[in-house]
């Protein structure tokens, strides 16, 4: 698929591409690596968590939030 193929596409068309695209690319899960710096900060984050310094949002408040800011 050319550049020019995808600058042609529509939003919707864009989207359901890449879903396509993912889905592909996630079948295959022994490929898939995270890179090594993931799992650091999984690490920060759960020691931030028990130590109390974290607290869980909920992800529809969280999708909320994060729209907001880039307004």
């Amino acid at each position: 698929m050319s550049m020019l193929t995808i600058k042609q596409m529509s939003w919707a068309e864009k989207l359901q591409t890449m879903e396509q695209l993912w889905e592909s690319l996630s079948r295959d899960e022994d490929r898939l690596e995270s890179p090594d710096w993931h799992a650091d900060a999984l690490e920060e984050t759960r020691q931030t968590y028990d130590a109390g310094c974290e607290q869980p949002v909920d992800w529809e408040a969280a999708k909320q939030e994060l729209r907001k800011r880039s307004e």
